[in-house]
């Protein structure tokens, strides 16, 4: 039977009608200009609706034709999108328009995507937003979410939003090419989101065969079919002190994973200082490594399955002390909780951290040779260019040097797999964020946080991810399914 497309997205066009419009219909719906839909589009993307409506506000009340972005600077404009995602390379493209604009389509907004890539700062998705959004000709916009649910409905299966496009102008029946994006956007954002998604009351559960899917847990709901299939979901976080973590929804995000086994770094934190609610979770095993000095370091594992065995550090003092390696065992595998020594300013400690680097290293080479090794932790280092945002200015900071990066070519080398790379090759994808400058809402980040098997384990891994939607640390949740 195939899938019935048209009866799904004409159920969830009636659903979504109470969402929440994303923010490019609703300029749409403001205005049919096609210059401030391609505005608004260019300024959307890598960035949350609201901050992308705030900007577009501000934009618009200084601009209203192509002609009047000429009379400002790329500084004015980079202070009046500020904080949307990349605010320097949009200021910059904006910038650029009226010139492309006017030299190569005699000053309108081209109606087609072959033309409208054309122009700084448009790539397939914002061209066939436009096209559709601003003209109301058929085109197929895929971003992210119309990737995802296309290929969680099994409609497609495809690896990238571009090869979703082409499946998709084959098959999808043309009267849906424009609706398309918004019904999905508003469908992905409010019930089938990334991390979790709330299947439990979705109005097409029934008809949904959730490829993938690992819905989120509710209380007195029997859990998913996956974990019969023995997969099992493992979370690392860097929390940034346990205690704060707490005051900012920790609980609340724990409960939702749902996860058999979550790992934590930088607890910063004593168990006998900590809250009942936490040291005994009910359903987990819990398993401490404070650090001796009071406030700093430590790690933490939760764990429905009680392990085998618990070994606390490497067995040398000089790391001990500081509570970063925590191994639980397993029948079948060994998990690794570590907090990565930070090689500070001036790499004053890079010492250090390649001699602890050396210690796991080799602890993992032994394991190996028994059983499954899982590696999760805060390795604060960003292995490649493709793992930061400014690689060039970060080449001798801590956390890019050269010296830190070669540890972790040696351990790809030997046939361990960094888990997250294995599925996803795209840039921006970032786990740690400055709490300065705002560099968060803008995704000027590192991708610090890991997970990393041994060579004979990668079949094992069905999938890898980064919830950078959580917040309540400067870093991000990591996870794997592990089979």
């Amino acid at each position: 039977m195939s899938f019935p497309i048209a009866e799904i997205l004409d159920i969830l066009r009636t659903e979504v009608a109470e969402y929440e419009v994303p923010v490019v219909d609703l300029i749409a719906a403001q205005t049919k200009d096609p210059f401030k839909v391609l505005v608004a589009t260019i300024l959307s993307a890598r960035t949350k609706d609201e901050v992308t409506a705030a900007a577009s506000r501000r934009l618009f009340s200084r601009v209203d034709t192509s002609d009047d972005l000429t009379g400002l600077t790329v500084a004015e404009l980079e202070k009046i999108v500020f904080p949307v995602g990349f605010y320097r390379n949009k200021a910059k493209y904006l910038a650029a328009l009226p010139g492309v604009l006017e030299q190569e389509f005699g000053g309108r907004v081209p109606d087609t995507v072959e033309e409208l890539v054309k122009l700084p700062g448009v790539g397939r998705k914002t061209a066939n937003l436009v096209v559709a959004v601003a003209f109301n000709k058929p085109a197929i916009c895929v971003d992210t979410h119309v990737h995802r649910i296309m290929n969680i409905w099994g409609y497609v299966e495809t690896s990238t939003p571009l090869q979703t496009e082409m499946a998709l102008r084959d098959t999808l029946p043309m009267r849906y090419w424009i609706p398309v994006n918004s019904i999905l956007v508003a469908f992905g954002q409010g019930t089938c989101k990334p991390r979790l998604p709330h299947c439990d009351r979705c109005v097409i559960e029934h008809l949904c065969p959730q490829k993938g899917v690992k819905p989120r847990r509710v209380a007195g709901v029997p859990r998913s079919s996956s974990m019969a299939n023995g997969i099992k979901k493992m979370v690392s976080w860097n929390v940034n002190g346990l205690r704060a973590a707490m005051k900012k929804g920790f609980l609340d995000v724990f409960h939702e994973f749902d996860a058999d086994i979550f790992g934590l770094q930088e607890i910063k934190a004593l168990p006998d200082q900590l809250p009942d609610e936490v040291k005994s979770i009910p359903g987990y095993h819990a398993y401490w490594y404070p650090a001796q000095k009071k406030g700093y370091s430590g790690t933490a594992v939760f764990s429905k399955k009680e392990p085998v065995n618990v070994v606390y550090g490497l067995d040398r003092e000089e790391f001990d002390s500081e509570g970063r390696v925590l191994t639980l065992e397993f029948d079948e595998f060994y998990f690794i909780n570590v907090y990565f020594p930070n090689a500070q300013h001036g790499l004053k400690r890079l010492d250090y951290k390649l001699a602890f680097n050396r210690e796991v290293l080799a602890m993992m080479e032994r394991l190996a040779k028994e059983k499954s090794v899982i590696l999760c932790g805060d390795l604060n280092v960003a292995h490649r260019e493709i793992d930061l945002a400014n690689p060039q200015s970060n080449q001798k900071n801590p956390g890019f040097s050269p010296e830190e990066r070669a540890w972790l070519d040696e351990v790809i080398s030997a046939g361990y797999v960094d888990t997250f790379r294995q599925f996803n090759q795209e840039p921006q994808h970032y786990s740690w964020w400055s709490y300065r400058f705002n560099a968060r809402a803008r995704n000027i980040g590192w991708r610090i946080d890991y997970f990393v098997v041994d060579p004979g384990s990668r079949d094992r891994v069905k999938n890898a991810f980064i919830h950078d939607e959580i917040t309540g640390s400067d870093h991000c949740p990591v996870s794997i399914d592990f089979f």
